[in-house]
């Protein structure tokens, strides 16, 4: 394919709290956007779920939105980032859902992970896939999935279910049903992937109760998936031509992967991932994952994630009366204290994710006194965010091929300045943040430009966005060592370690 001057990718962006769409030009200009909020429910504690139905007329909506922005012109290809890990089921006849797709927050798969680990399975799961056994992962969500829906496994079996990532799911809609895909980031944060073989592993899929003809194909992140098919308002023949799990793709927006440059996005939750070059060494506590496939090579990551950042402190803020809050009010709340008196707020609010990994643990505030207030309250919330980083941050020095020269940051909450030089502060490294809100889009786009333009990755480089610094104080460096200390004497009352 030739490169058009004048053409653009249309990049989706589907997460959890909203799904978004950018249309990117070559030089990695967005053009125009559009995003639409999405529901979360949680009929049960622990349960966190969303209707398959709307995520996919959300995402319809958002990108004949950017089309009506681009003057009706046609994308020249699509490109999606997802939210991960959250499993859905579908029937193949009907594409209808069979309940509603599990989030990955969502912890109701807890008791058959318990069962794994106590059938001795955490080993030879953690070297077969990379990851730790926890309800995180699509694998345990789709046994439940099967396991409670009427005779799921034999319909599975027999072909007649379809299990994805929201990235097949997605596919599935745009190809009216032609496409059954997923690439290799997705792949890797569901359990059931080989990640040296770069296929499903038999074993995982046993373990697991999960048919493989029940899964998708899987393929690199960057190339063609199939095309656009019998949508209203949308051309017919549009080629996909990238996929790529949302946290993999900002990392590449990032810096392709360049050594030294940790990524994390903070979002509902975070990930803090960084590349890495052999994946025979097994971090404890951490995930070992394929961070993309660019068509080329592969290319994999240690990963930590985390269940409650941004969720923390909206949390916060509806249990203070201050769910109103603006971006300014959330950096001058933090600000108009010198500390938080020796508050602590540990948000496990669906349980501890990396490196804890405990899903029964739940929310504590300790060290409350006389003299607590709202501000200290919220800037715990705040402070919160960072401690679990650097407590994923921690962890992953264990691996020798991790080098940690740069946090580069991206996501709603990393507008807020105060939080971002905590964050420096307490690292004592420096924080570069995206100047663009569009990152992980803005990451699968330049997948879809690659392939689309077979571009070099130095060329894809050159379409990636500036970074904003934050240096860290060196005389605040003591003072966030005594900090840290009282952080994990909190986890630890919290997970009774």
């Amino acid at each position: 394919m030739s490169q058009k001057a004048d053409g653009y990718v249309l990049a989706i962006d589907e997460g959890t709290t909203n799904a978004k769409a950018i249309a990117v030009t070559a030089d990695g200009r967005v053009k125009a956007k559009a995003s639409r909020p999405l529901t979360i429910e949680t009929p049960h504690p622990g349960w966190v779920e969303q209707d398959g139905g709307l995520l996919w007329q959300a995402t319809l909506s958002v990108i004949r939105e950017v089309i009506a922005g681009m003057d009706g012109v046609t994308p020249l290809a699509l490109a999606i980032s997802n939210q991960r890990e959250t499993a859905i089921g579908w029937d193949r006849s009907t594409g209808q859902p069979l309940a509603p797709a599990i989030t990955w927050q969502c912890t109701r798969s807890a008791p058959f992970c318990e069962q794994l680990k106590k059938d001795g399975l955490e080993e030879i799961i953690r070297l077969t896939t990379g990851l730790p056994i926890a309800p995180l992962f699509s694998g345990s969500k789709m046994n439940w999935i099967l396991a409670n829906t009427g005779d799921g496994f034999t319909r599975a079996a027999n072909g007649g279910i379809c299990l994805s990532t929201i990235d097949g799911w997605l596919l599935w809609n745009l190809t009216g049903g032609h496409s059954f895909f997923c690439d290799l980031s997705n792949a890797a944060r569901t359990q059931l992937l080989n990640l040296k073989t770069q296929a499903w592993d038999e074993t995982m899929l046993s373990r697991f109760g999960i048919p493989a003809v029940a899964l998708p194909q899987i393929r690199p992140s960057s190339g063609f998936f199939g095309e656009t098919s019998g949508l209203d308002g949308v051309s017919d023949g549009i080629p996909i031509l990238s996929m790529i799990g949302d946290s993999h793709a900002a990392l590449f927006g990032h810096g392709c992967g360049k050594p030294g440059l940790i990524k994390t996005t903070y979002g509902t939750g975070s990930s803090v991932m960084g590349p890495i070059f052999h994946v025979d060494t097994i971090v404890p506590d951490v995930a070992t994952t394929v961070a993309w496939h660019d068509g080329e090579n592969a290319v994999y990551a240690l990963e930590g994630n985390i269940a409650h950042t941004g969720d923390a402190v909206a949390w916060m803020l509806d249990a203070t009366g201050q769910h109103a809050a603006t971006n300014e009010e959330l950096q001058t709340i933090p600000a108009s204290v010198e500390s938080t008196l020796g508050v602590y707020f540990v948000p496990a609010l669906t349980g501890l994710g990396a490196p804890y990994w405990r899903p029964e643990a739940r929310a504590a505030i300790v060290g409350m006194s006389r003299g607590t207030g709202r501000a200290h309250l919220v800037r715990a919330a705040l402070e919160s965010i960072a401690y679990q980083i650097r407590d994923v941050i921690e962890v992953m020095k264990a691996h020798p091929d991790f080098q940690l020269e740069t946090l580069m940051v991206d996501g709603g909450p990393t507008r807020n300045d105060w939080l971002m030089q905590f964050q420096a502060d307490l690292l004592q490294t420096p924080v570069a943040r995206s100047d663009t809100a569009e990152l992980s889009a803005i990451g699968a786009a330049a997948l879809a430009w690659r392939s689309f333009s077979r571009l070099s990755l130095a060329d894809v480089r050159h379409m990636l966005p500036q970074h904003e610094y934050f240096q860290p104080a060196p005389d605040k460096k003591e003072q966030m060592v005594e900090n840290y200390a009282g952080w994990k004497k909190a986890v630890s009352g919290v997970i009774g370690g």
